[in-house]
C-alpha cells in the first residue's frame, strides 16, 4: 500500500503539458521564476578560487550568497552557462569548475550583488 506523501500532485496532463510542481499551473504560466526577490542591498558576495581538495583542480567558490536554496540554485545555472562550465551548489555557495573569477564577478554585478574578490 501506498503512503500518501503530500508533496505528490500533477507533473504532466495532456491538456496543458508540463505542470510546475511547486504552483500546480502549466510552465507556461508558473509563476514561481518571477517570485525572485532582489538581494539585500548590505550583503556582500564572495568570490575566489581554490584548488584544495580537489587533486589539483582549480574551481571558482562564490560564497555567503543571501538567497533561498532555489534562487541559489537558478543563480548556480546562470553563472555555469554564462561561464560555459560544469559546477555545483554546496549550502549557501556554488562551485563553478575552471578558474573563472572575473566572469562571475561581471555576471553577479550585472544580477545586482555586491560582490568581493577573496584571495589571489
Amino acid at each position: 500500500m501506498k503512503k500518501n506523501r503530500g508533496q505528490g500532485g500533477l507533473v504532466y496532463s495532456t491538456e496543458a503539458g508540463r505542470m510546475c510542481p511547486d504552483c500546480r499551473q502549466p510552465i507556461d504560466a508558473c509563476t514561481c521564476s518571477t517570485r525572485s526577490e532582489p538581494p539585500a542591498a548590505n550583503a556582500v558576495v564572495k568570490v575566489s578560487r581554490d584548488r584544495k581538495g580537489r587533486a589539483g583542480k582549480t574551481v571558482t567558490v562564490v560564497q555567503d550568497i543571501p538567497l533561498d536554496p532555489l534562487s541559489i540554485a537558478k543563480l548556480c545555472q546562470t553563472l555555469k552557462n554564462g561561464c560555459g562550465s560544469g559546477g555545483t551548489t554546496r549550502g549557501q555557495g556554488i562551485e563553478i569548475q575552471g578558474d573563472h573569477v572575473e566572469k562571475i564577478i561581471g555576471l553577479l554585478e550585472k544580477e545586482g550583488f555586491k560582490v568581493k574578490r577573496v584571495g589571489g
